[in-house]
């Protein structure tokens, strides 16, 4: 099989991993190295600067031992199998740069013969390009469930990020749907890297210490593929960001790539609004200092198809509302609809010096279409902050876009009546009008 071909393949198998993202990374370009890693941002994610960047995103190989009923590359599947060789991989990526293609590689692989066989490539691959090649770039690496310490510790000093996907929210679903993998298998290497980790901060401050994963660690779940709510997806994403100091958990939705009597019927689309909903609790939880606890509970374990969480929140506490902004601390600003970080700083940095208007709020980016019913302002009539939890939910609820006229049709609606046309005076009537 010739390069194209098992790039092709290995290329279009690695596109259902989505946990790559901004490295977070500042490594430097060794000196008369190649390439440089930076926090910019990685596969065609945008930059602060505006920069689209990307990556080579490919799977060392697809040739996979395991049978996991909701996976492509799965074991009884009749897809084309192939590998590279780490030469090719390495050649690549550096052509690849060196042709401006990409900035970085993100490297995984299909569990090939043992976990220590297949993370032993990958590492190679890795301490390749860094040691030989001297390669600043960005490198991702997936860790994969069962290997060796002293592999995922190799993997930590060459890689900026590493993951392991725990794929299906709870244990007792990922053995029904996978039943060679297990919990225990992926919180290992997990855990070994996140000590890890403490361990090389700790020692910075002693001495100067080789860098261990700077840009940490991610995760990724399916959602969809099993019958998990959304209160314990956030669960486990809230215990991931704690106890294993996680940089990024990404959610996935189910798509049906395979027909399995153990997953769910076949859609024509996966569950794209819950990944949506799951994205935004999963925002609010890290910058808005909201606990998982407080976005969902036992009585409401799912999120709202029709309003996002924080709107969700508001109208479930309606005692806390409407606050004002002229007094209201920084953690209740960001609490109401339609303000988010930059908006509530410029208001607490704002109002030292004036009372915030409805002019100035507009200015700071504040959305007032849902803002103005939970804040108390001069310039918002009294009637909207009497409205009730049921009364606001429709105004909250986004309304369809109306149609539009595509490129070469029509909308479908009667036509208007013509406007009458009046005939215009004559120039001489005008000047004697005048």
């Amino acid at each position: 099989m010739d390069l194209r071909t098992k790039l092709n393949i290995l290329g279009d198998a690695a596109k259902y991993d989505v946990s790559c993202s901004s490295s977070g990374s500042s490594r430097g370009a060794p000196k008369g190295g190649l390439g440089s890693g930076c926090s910019a941002g990685i596969c065609h994610t945008w930059s602060a600067d505006g920069r689209c960047i990307s990556l080579l995103k490919v799977l060392f190989s697809n040739a996979c031992k395991y049978d996991c009923a909701y996976c492509i590359n799965r074991r009884s599947n009749d897809v084309p199998r192939a590998t590279f060789t780490p030469k090719e991989l390495i050649d690549l990526t550096l052509e690849f740069y060196r042709r401006n293609y990409i900035e970085g590689l993100f490297l995984s692989s299909a569990v090939v013969g043992s976990p220590d066989a297949t993370m032993e490539k990958l590492v190679y691959v890795a301490k390749e390009l860094r040691t030989v090649h001297r390669f600043g770039g960005y490198i991702h690496l997936k860790a994969i469930p069962g290997a060796s310490p002293r592999l995922l510790y190799e993997a930590g000093l060459y890689a900026d990020r590493s993951s392991v996907n725990i794929e299906i929210p709870s244990d007792r679903q990922l053995q029904y749907l996978a039943p060679e993998k297990n919990y225990k298998s992926i919180y290992s290497p997990m855990n070994f890297l996140a000590e890890r980790k403490l361990e090389y901060h700790a020692d910075r401050r002693l001495r100067s210490a080789p860098k261990f994963l700077p840009a940490g660690q991610s995760t990724q779940m399916i959602v969809g593929a099993s019958g998990e709510s959304d209160l314990q997806i956030l669960r486990l994403s809230a215990g991931l960001y704690h106890k294993q100091q996680m940089k990024r958990v990404y959610f996935s939705g189910y798509v049906p790539v395979n027909a399995d009597k153990r997953l769910p019927a076949l859609t024509t689309k996966p569950p794209l609004l819950r990944e949506h909903r799951l994205y935004q609790a999963d925002w609010l939880m890290r910058f808005y200092n909201f606990g998982h606890e407080e976005i969902l509970d036992e009585s409401n374990p799912n999120l709202d198809p029709d309003l996002d969480p924080k709107a969700m929140w508001a109208l479930r506490h309606p005692e806390f509302f409407p606050i004002d902004l002229q007094t209201a601390d920084y953690e209740m600003i960001l609490r109401v609809p339609g303000i988010g970080v930059k908006s509530a700083q410029l208001i607490v940095s704002g109002r030292r010096y004036c009372t915030i208007r409805m002019e100035q709020l507009k200015k700071m980016g504040v959305v007032l279409k849902r803002a103005k019913y939970f804040i108390y302002n001069p310039d918002i009539p009294a009637n909207l902050r009497r409205l009730y939890p049921e009364m606001l939910r429709p105004m909250l609820i986004a309304r369809p876009k109306p149609a539009q006229l595509d490129f070469f049709g029509q909308l479908d609606t009667p036509a208007l009546p013509a406007p009458a046309i009046h005939a215009l005076p004559a120039p001489s009537q005008l000047r004697s009008a005048g």
